[in-house]
């Protein structure tokens, strides 16, 4: 133990600072208050700042104390560094001029929901933990399974009327996850498991799943983790005759060749929504060819799936009752915050079985009479949060129809982009616009050398992003450099598009390059 030396008085110091209480409610109001209006300030000036973060990497480090703080500090001077501080190294994804990557989108209904979930300070790994936790989080994955019209064997729970009401487990459900990834990891360890009960653990190294060249990279991450043989991870190429969606018929020969070579196919990953182009694999198709092998079959919908709440939009799941599980994000479209992913399983008892931890400490009647959920046992974890709540003040506050009309309006910005960047002969879009996602590029020369092209794009790209303005990100598919143009974010309205899209052409004016070649153009000297 250290000596903090002969003048200490820890009776003295105390005195000084005064009694302590962390949670003394009236403070408490006071200082949340003027958190709101702070928050609330931020959100209505945040389009001011810019996008994308302007500072070095070192800034902050550099910047406060290298120890932390031996009184207490104010709560106006920390709000100080906050604006001081830390503003300055946000790249703002609520900014309505944010269009890169994925929207991460935010509403006051989620707020205020996750205003009560950290108030609650539930720690509900079990049903007897938090029974409000556990119960409300199947009601709200069941209504939300509902808008998306999922069968059946999804749902949580079954309402049983013969001469009185009941309620009863289902063999399925649904659970909130943090991540996409997390839903990954956990269906495939209840897929590995599965196999292995049949072809013993010795044969792990059998064990192949495949996905696409366009599946997210966490999949490979999340193999890893589960002790796939990274040789047997099988990534279908893709290409733009496909618009990057995974060929059913090259699908089902790698299968057939792993068959041949004493392989056991395992898991597929098909996606709605890719990341770098919102391709959309063609599920019904996929699961004609992987269903007659017994491989598990997930579908990752973390972008798209939110938009199948909508009709006509509602196909890019069909075959959906034939998978094993599905997962998507509503932080990315449903205005529901990070991190907020749903997972549903078709039997929930491959992922209990898979997942599921019993200490002493933890035993309880309702779990050993399986009367309850207890969702500890389906996910990585044991702790979790109260996140339903996040969700359930969305849906309340919203209604299906606002938040169909929320990503229709999102789906006619990306519209009416893709229209303008059609209407300027020097931009082409390189494939169709799906949801809310523009892909394009800048294309001026009529036999473009695909380096020259990259390097154009990158350059307007860079001057885009170093006005401060907008944040667009790119991408690279089937060898093309392209643009991407997300609409989503909460506070982004028609202006805000129009904008990024006078921003983008006045970047094309800048480079030197275009120019040289409208001019040679115009001599006739290229076509």
């Amino acid at each position: 133990m250290g000596n903090l030396g002969p003048n200490f008085s820890e009776t003295r110091l105390l005195s000084d600072l005064g009694e302590f209480s962390p949670l003394d409610p009236e403070e408490f109001r006071s200082q949340a208050h003027r958190m709101v209006d702070f928050i609330a300030d931020y959100y209505k000036k945040v389009e001011d700042y810019p996008v994308l973060s302007q500072v070095q990497p070192g800034y902050l480090c550099s910047s406060l104390p290298k120890t932390a703080p031996h009184k207490p500090e104010s709560f106006d001077q920390i709000l100080h560094d906050v604006n001081k501080y830390v503003i300055p190294g946000i790249t703002h994804w609520v900014s309505p001029n944010f269009f890169a990557f994925f929207p991460a989108t935010v509403s006051t209904a989620a707020f205020l929901g996750e205003m009560l979930c950290t108030s609650f300070n539930c720690v509900g790994f079990n049903w007897l933990a938090s029974p409000a936790a556990t119960e409300l989080e199947m009601v709200v994955m069941d209504w939300l399974a509902s808008m998306l019209k999922l069968p059946k064997p999804f749902i949580s729970l079954e309402l049983i009327c013969d001469t009185i009401c009941s309620v009863i487990l289902g063999t399925g459900g649904g659970v909130l996850q943090g991540t996409t990834s997390e839903s990954i990891i956990c269906t495939l360890i209840a897929a590995r498991d599965r196999a292995l009960d049949t072809i013993g653990v010795e044969n792990i190294g059998k064990l192949v799943v495949y996905g696409s060249d366009q599946t997210h990279s966490s999949y490979t991450k999340a193999c890893k983790l589960a002790g796939i043989f990274p040789r047997n991870v099988r990534l279908i190429p893709t290409t733009i005759d496909t618009n990057f969606a995974m060929p059913p018929p090259s699908l089902l020969r790698v299968i057939q060749a792993d068959l041949a070579a004493g392989l056991v196919p395992l898991y597929l990953c098909a996606t709605v929504g890719t990341t770098s182009t919102t391709a959309v694999d063609p599920v019904d198709q996929l699961v004609d060819v992987a269903s007659d092998y017994g491989i598990w079959i997930h579908v990752d919908a973390a972008y798209g799936g939110s938009a199948c709440i909508c009709p006509e939009h509602r196909h890019y799941l069909d075959g959906i009752e034939r998978a094993d599980s599905l997962s998507l994000g509503p932080h990315k479209w449903l205005l529901s915050y990070l991190d907020c992913c749903c997972l549903w399983v078709k039997n929930r008892g491959l992922l209990v079985k898979a997942l599921s931890t019993n200490p002493e400490y933890l035993r309880n009647k309702p779990s050993e009479l399986n009367s309850v959920v207890d969702y500890k046992d389906w996910q990585i974890g044991t702790g979790r949060r109260f996140k339903s709540l996040r969700l359930w003040m969305v849906l309340r506050s919203y209604g299906v129809a606002n938040l169909q009309g929320h990503i229709r309006s999102d789906v006619r910005l990306a519209k009416m982009f893709e229209g303008w960047v059609r209407s300027d002969p020097r931009f082409e879009i390189v494939v169709p616009t799906r949801f809310a996602l523009v892909c394009f590029r800048l294309n001026p020369f009529s036999n473009p050398d695909p380096a020259r092209l990259e390097v154009l794009n990158r350059k307007l790209l860079d001057w885009v992003n170093s006005t401060g303005r907008v944040y667009m990100t790119h991408t690279i598919a089937g060898g093309i450099y392209m643009l991407r143009f997300a609409v989503g974010a909460t506070l982004s309205e028609e202006r805000h598009v129009a904008a990024a899209w006078k921003l983008i052409r006045e970047g094309a004016d800048t480079l030197p390059e275009l120019r040289i070649g409208v001019v040679r153009r115009l001599n006739g000297c290229i076509g």
